[in-house]
């Protein structure tokens, strides 16, 4: 039976495998690469396995090199059933991956004890460990043993995102997409290129489409926006 630890090149999956590792030396750090992170990413991912002693396996998508290629290939961005590039860049590599019998760890925090109990009852098959809760940390506990620990935080928390996700999420409402017209405006005119092409936007308000092109740049509040990109987190999330 292996414990496989879920890292995802955040702060908070991190200190999941710190804990873990306490009491599981030989658990697994596995790593589901999109191509469509921060190169940064890179970075931390080392200076993560340094602090751990631990190397990270990184698994990946056997058929798509990134979140670009979903879009362009598939034809879809997002839907009331989540984002087909969560599924094909994170959740269809994890199911190749895992094994019937593993303990998976997961990296919830405190506070996020309903998304973990939602997964819990829709994979009933799946034995998940989610030590953060157990301990009571919160995502900016994480946050700060990171940064304890000698480890620069990833370049996208440094940039004022609250996650690590994709560059240019396709979950991301009007604030975060200002954000990203700001901070990365090749990856804001990619998208909205390729809205255009398929007829799709992301964002919507009062139930009507609003094209990226179209977007106020003033439009939108990210601090209010909760856009967290796991594993599960189509499933973990539903209901909400």
């Amino acid at each position: 039976m292996r414990t496989v630890v879920w890292f995802s090149c955040g702060a908070a999956s991190a200190v999941a495998a710190m804990l873990t590792l306490r009491h599981t030396p030989e658990a697994e750090l596995v790593y589901a690469d999109t191509g469509s992170e921060h190169e940064d990413n890179k970075r931390f991912l080392a200076d993560v396995e340094r602090w751990l002693g631990k190397s990270c396996t990184v698994i990946r998508s056997e058929r798509y090199r990134d979140t670009w290629q979903v879009f362009e290939e598939r034809r879809y961005l997002a839907g009331p059933r989540g984002a087909l590039c969560t599924t094909e860049m994170k959740k269809m590599p994890r199911f190749a991956f895992q094994r019937p019998d593993d303990i998976q760890v997961f990296g919830y925090t405190s506070g996020e004890e309903g998304r973990a109990q939602r997964f819990r009852e829709q994979n009933f098959e799946v034995n998940m460990r989610t030590p953060l809760i157990d301990a009571g940390l919160t995502k900016s506990d994480c946050l700060a043993i990171v940064e304890r620990a000698g480890i620069e935080l990833p370049a996208m928390y440094r940039l004022g995102y609250k996650n690590n996700n994709c560059i240019g999420c396709v979950k991301g409402g009007a604030g975060y997409w200002n954000k990203i017209r700001k901070d990365f405006p090749d990856v804001f005119n990619r998208m909205a290129k390729i809205e255009r092409t398929l007829g799709a936007s992301i964002i919507r308000k009062a139930g009507q489409r609003v094209f990226l092109d179209e977007l106020n740049p003033r439009a939108g509040r990210y601090e209010a926006e909760d856009i967290s990109c796991s594993l599960l987190c189509e499933v973990a999330t539903s209901g909400e």
